[in-house]
């Protein structure tokens, strides 16, 4: 389990805060990194604690092994969920309850496109079934030139249901989400590219992890409030019309335009220099 702040631990997570940069690596190649009970119960975990914490000004994910993540590890399926414990609980109870358990395992990946810094990730071999819930709820995404995205939900049986569909539409033609979704066909990394799902492919994983990092590092320069304000912007602007989207983006001027910020961003730029911007603050959970 995850432990914060001073030393995360997890099954299926590596950890590290450095520069204001938040790296989240899955280590658990030799399964291909599929996510286990483990995995959903730690991640949010890690994901709220930089956030609530403000521990970092980026977040990175990138993976180990062959394949980025297989999805679903066959562990979560066989595993009792409260669904269907109980002898007396009739077909509605159980539908409940499950409807429940669904919202709390999207509620694992919401946490990204939620959280208050950019999220980015680093996407090798598979991408496959949760795995494309996964890397839907991220700010930007990157690929090497192996990757490939399967909705594999459909070849079992089933509807993805953690986020593909209400994300991936606002990512990529929706024809192109019909068809991953229909066939269950993977979608190559090239495709991807050419469609938007990702911003740019690489010949190696290590180009790619490095560009990535490199880009997180760049987005830490800027000033935090000026990021998160952009985040918020977009995300607000994806679901709202553009007339209601213009009057949050005054609102939000009208309490968090800040003076000092350009004035320090002037000064760096012209001195050709970091410069100096303070923190987010951590949030007030507590009383």
């Amino acid at each position: 389990m995850y432990d914060a702040p001073s030393a995360p631990t997890s099954t299926c997570f590596d950890v590290t805060i450095a520069d204001n940069i938040a790296h989240i690596v899955l280590k658990r190649p030799e399964a291909f990194n599929s996510m286990t009970p483990d995995f959903w119960n730690d991640f949010p975990k890690i994901i709220k604690d930089i956030n609530d914490n403000a521990r970092a000004r980026v977040i990175v994910i990138t993976s180990t092994g062959k394949h980025f993540c297989s999805g679903m590890d066959l562990a979560v399926f066989s595993t009792g969920d409260g669904v269907t414990q109980g002898s007396i609980a009739d077909r509605e109870t159980r539908g409940e309850s499950f409807r429940r358990h669904v919202h709390y395992l999207q509620d694992c990946f919401s946490c990204m496109d939620e959280a208050r810094v950019p999220v980015l990730v680093a996407i090798q071999g598979g991408c496959i079934g949760g795995a494309v819930d996964f890397i839907s709820a991220t700010d930007i995404r990157w690929a090497s030139k192996d990757a490939f995205f399967c909705i594999q939900e459909v070849n079992i049986g089933m509807t993805a249901d953690v986020g593909t569909f209400p994300r991936l539409c606002k990512l990529i033609p929706e024809g192109w989400v019909r068809e991953m979704a229909y066939t269950g066909r993977r979608l190559g990394a090239q495709k991807a590219k050419e469609i938007g799902l990702v911003n740019e492919l690489f010949d190696t994983h290590e180009e790619l992890v490095a560009h990535v990092l490199a880009t997180a590092r760049e987005i830490a320069s800027k000033a935090p409030l000026a990021v998160t304000g952009s985040k918020l912007m977009i995300n607000y602007a994806r679901d709202h019309s553009i007339r209601d989207s213009l009057d949050y983006i005054a609102t939000w001027q009208a309490g968090m335009f800040s003076p000092s910020h350009m004035a320090e961003a002037f000064r760096a730029n012209a001195a050709k220099e970091p410069g100096q911007f303070p923190d987010l603050l951590p949030l007030r959970n507590r009383m």
